[in-house]
């Protein structure tokens, strides 16, 4: 389930939670919350980045693991074989 960031409508009749901004995990399919958990005042969803990706160390694996080589450069035109 994706987290979902939330901030105030209006930061002046807000508490100290809804202004600063709060997260909830929340399922794909949910609406947007209308109203701060703590002070019932109107806030809206905001948008954000993801986070995606893998680790680096699992893809070196990976990469291994499938018969490939990794190399590295150590001058012009000298490479040394990690893996």
């Amino acid at each position: 389930m994706p987290i979902r960031e939330y901030s105030a409508v209006d930061p002046k009749k807000s508490c100290p939670h809804c202004k600063a901004g709060f997260e909830r995990v929340e399922p794909m399919e949910c609406p947007p919350f209308p109203v701060c958990p703590e002070c019932s005042n109107p806030v809206e969803r905001q948008i954000s980045a993801p986070s995606v990706g893998g680790s680096q160390s699992g893809f070196d694996d990976r990469a291994k693991s499938a018969g490939f080589q990794k190399l590295e450069k150590t001058g012009q035109g000298e490479y040394e074989k990690k893996y």
